[in-house]
């Protein structure tokens, strides 16, 4: 049976792109390969977000054609989207199937292009859309226009590591910001999102096979539902296909409180959401539930009130704080993290140090730092002075070293006291003996003692911080192993006793 293999560049939503890709071939009989030295189609899913990105895309084209010339190279994914010839140049590649045409992937590699032709009769490939090719090549292309797309790639994403534990499934897409820095939306198009009853079934299909974690993500999900017309004024209803209900406007609130009321999943964690969809509904329903993570990543980008215009964004630094103080007032325990780029055009020293002290000032536990990388055809690609990549670096690392102590900080703060955890697949050893991988509910890594099986939540008791982790064992009444919900259980009973 030939086989085929998918590869992954980038974030989340890739990744999830990359799953429902595995299922549109395993749909039609083909088998999953395990390198792609053992394939006879690889498709390599591409990000575009950085130059960097772009360069590991590039080496991969060249690694797969070393290791197995006579595999057929797909390339797909955003860099497709945004530069398909210059993809489709490079030797070994067989065809580049941009975003727009993602959704038939399958279809154009297994049938060909005339039948996803037939089949989709809105397909433009890309010479239509261009007045000229400045590069002549043999290979297909397909790619249209981006913005006119309606698809949603929807199928889990499970971690390599962790292929038995929280599985990841992206409820929304694109994005209707534009930030002069990212080219996202030219390559994924305007904000779309996962129906309500196809979230709930997806989730209920997990916590069937066996799944008690889920993550759900999105390029921006706090704008899930926007572009879905209404859901009932009875949460999940109407959404749900029951008809009859008064009608009001659909918001990221409304589907987790349905996914919380439709399915009996044990813990919802929620991924990114941008610091204006933290509504204080949001904040109280996930600090109130303890089926929700106690986690929120807020993307920040800069606290420097003129970088934030510059970038675009819609919000300035004492909006920004004002939802960090809420979430922190309201969940004292929760994991908060956030996006910041340093070395924007202009920074200024006292626009980095703006950036600087709010980091400082504010409760975070980590950050995913990143260095600006000039994007074509983004307005900020255009900006006049530009930062010099060494000073960029610098600020980076300042950055970095800052938030690594306030998360240590933060962990420490553990120590002696209680947590809940998911076991993952990890097994490993220290000076003290053996230890299984974990994840606490706030988003920390947690080595707990003795060996235990995967995917189950556990209430474990801290005991240290070693190298960057935590260390506990699980927590025990009367010497007794016990989870999360029979510790409350027990909890409640003794107060009931007095």
């Amino acid at each position: 049976m030939p086989g085929f293999l998918v590869e992954n560049f980038g974030c989340r939503a890739t990744q999830a792109d990359g799953a429902a890709l595995e299922r549109q071939f395993e749909e039609r009989g083909l088998a999953r390969a395990s390198s792609p030295a053992q394939a006879s189609v690889v498709i390599l899913n591409t990000c575009t977000v950085t130059a960097g990105a772009d360069q590991d895309a590039r080496a991969a084209i060249r690694r797969v054609r070393r290791q197995n010339p006579e595999a057929r190279i797909v390339v797909t994914g955003c860099y497709a989207q945004r530069a398909p010839e210059e993809l489709a140049a490079m030797p070994g590649v067989d065809l580049v199937v941009g975003n727009s045409h993602k959704h038939q992937l399958a279809e154009i590699v297994i049938c060909g292009p005339v039948s996803a032709e037939k089949s989709r009769p809105a397909f433009v490939p890309l010479a239509g859309l261009t007045e000229s090719r400045s590069l002549n090549t043999e290979n297909s292309i397909f790619v249209s226009d981006i913005f006119a797309h309606t698809e949603l790639l929807a199928a889990p994403v499970f971690d390599a590591a962790n292929e038995r534990t929280r599985p990841n499934l992206k409820v929304q897409d694109g994005c209707d910001n534009r930030c002069s820095f990212c080219v996202i939306p030219y390559v994924r198009g305007q904000s779309r999102s996962l129906p309500m009853d196809r979230s709930v079934r997806e989730v209920n299909t997990l916590v069937d096979a066996g799944y008690r974690e889920v993550v759900i993500s999105g390029i921006n999900l706090g704008r899930w539902g926007r572009d879905l017309g209404s859901t009932s004024a009875h949460v999940g209803t109407a959404a749900l296909g029951c008809p009859g209900e008064q009608s009001s406007p659909a918001f990221l609130v409304d589907l987790i409180r349905t996914i919380l009321d439709k399915t009996n999943l044990e813990k919802l964690r929620i991924s990114s959401v941008e610091p204006m969809d933290w509504s204080d509904e949001l904040i109280a329903l996930v600090a109130t539930s303890p089926r929700i993570a106690k986690h929120a990543h807020v993307p920040m980008q800069s606290g420097s009130d003129a970088v934030l215009r510059r970038m675009h964004r819609k919000y300035r630094p004492w909006h920004y704080r004002e939802k960090i103080e809420k979430i922190r007032a309201a969940m004292p325990t929760a994991a908060i993290g956030a996006d910041v780029m340093v070395g924007f055009p202009g920074e200024s020293d006292s626009e980095f140090e703006a950036t600087r002290r709010m980091i400082d000032d504010l409760p975070f536990t980590y950050l995913h730092v990143f260095t600006y990388s000039p994007r074509p055809g983004t307005p900020a690609a255009e900006m006049s002075n530009q930062v010099p990549l060494h000073w960029a670096r610098e600020r980076n690392r300042i950055l970095r070293e800052l938030v690594s102590e306030k998360k240590l900080a933060f962990m420490r703060s553990f120590v002696g006291r209680s947590l809940e955890a998911i076991t993952l697949n990890g097994v490993g050893y220290d000076d003290a003996g053996e230890f299984t991988e974990a994840l606490t509910d706030n988003y920390l890594k947690l080595r707990l003692r003795g060996r235990h099986e995967p995917n189950c939540w556990t209430l474990a008791s801290i005991g240290d911080v070693l190298d960057g982790v935590l260390v506990g064992d699980t927590y025990k009444i009367d010497n007794h192993e016990v989870t999360p919900r029979k510790a409350q259980s027990f909890v409640n009973l003794r107060a009931l006793r007095g």
